[in-house]
């Protein structure tokens, strides 16, 4: 029972430390930020510039396509690093799967941007 304790003992020092540091950086604002509301700083930011039409008009397709397309690749870093981590243990048949994998997306890539989709004119 002794040598489960102390082989434990690491990761509960690092989960408390972790715990200390996070709710520090948490209250941390709180107590040494600069308060001074005005009217600039409570009215709605947009982009720069004074908000001008209703939160509830339409929005361009396109914004809607760039998100999703950064989704798409925010999910290929995502099933790209285990991969790269079990590399040398998939062999050929990993290598040729991954390999489907990217050709499938940069087919849709190169598809969006074909379309114009990428264009803000």
């Amino acid at each position: 029972m002794p040598s489960l304790i102390s082989d434990y003992l690491p990761l509960v020092v690092f989960i408390i430390l972790a715990a200390l540091i996070s709710g520090a950086l948490l209250v941390a604002p709180f107590l040494v930020a600069f308060k001074a509301p005005d009217s600039v700083k409570l009215s709605p930011y947009e982009c720069g510039f004074p908000p001008f039409d209703d939160a509830r008009m339409r929005f361009d397709a396109r914004f809607y396509l760039v998100s999703l397309l950064f989704i798409i690749f925010d999910l290929e870093v995502a099933f790209l690093f285990p991969w790269a981590i079990v590399f040398h243990h998939l062999g050929a048949l990993g290598f040729w799967s991954m390999m489907l994998f990217l050709a499938v997306l940069t087919v849709g890539f190169v598809y969006e941007w074909n379309k114009g989709a990428l264009e803000w004119d």
